[in-house]
């Protein structure tokens, strides 16, 4: 196996994970994105936003690169949670376009600094809130990723749309019948476990 560079191995994880949060709008109306599909009101352009600013704050603010973007729903007095949904007057271009500079802004630190720099996160207890950018991108890697999860999960409710990547959905062919058997195939399994009683025991 050829040796890789772990700079580029990290910009490719989180460029997928990107892109894969992105794709989960395309096709959607306005109150489809904005829409809370879960009772702590998680939806798609929420996520989005707080990805934005998860980058601008990581990839930024923490290594002395500040991007200079405005971010009031992270400063000082902010309402609780307002990262994670967009006012009416936030459009869906503007969280995009705010996200794609957050990523120019996030890989230019990636580029420009050593993966063992040293940055210091002042969200952080003080003596504990110093990480090198290894740690950071990692850190950004499993946010993004986790947040593109939640997305898969909104999508397919929203309209039955699945898939990583435009390009790889990661899902068997099977058509509306073959799933509708795969499901029952599931919850017939679900119940039969119930009903013995094996609940946390193993083979």
């Amino acid at each position: 196996m050829t040796p890789t560079d772990p700079k580029a191995d990290l910009r490719f994880y989180l460029q997928s994970a990107r892109d894969a949060l992105l794709w989960k709008l395309e096709g959607l109306s306005e109150y489809d994105i904005r829409r809370p599909a879960t009772p702590t009101g998680t939806n798609l352009l929420g996520l989005v936003k707080h990805a934005a600013g998860v980058e601008l704050g990581y990839l930024g603010d923490v290594f002395g690169r500040p991007s200079g973007e405005p971010l009031p729903w992270v400063a000082d007095g902010a309402e609780t949670n307002a990262d994670m949904w967009a006012t009416a007057d936030e459009s869906r271009a503007f969280v995009v376009e705010l996200y794609r500079r957050a990523w120019v802004h996030a890989d230019a630190t990636i580029d420009a600094l050593a993966l063992d720099t040293v940055g210091r996160v002042p969200w952080w207890a003080e003596g504990r809130d110093e990480v090198t950018l290894h740690h950071a991108v990692i850190r950004v890697i499993a946010d993004t990723q986790r947040h593109a999860g939640h997305a898969d999960i909104i999508r397919e409710l929203t309209d039955g749309a699945v898939g990583m990547r435009e390009d790889n959905t990661a899902v068997p062919a099977g058509g509306a019948v073959w799933w509708e058997e795969y499901r029952g195939r599931l919850e017939q399994a679900a119940r039969e476990a119930e009903g013995r009683g094996i609940s946390g025991q193993t083979r």
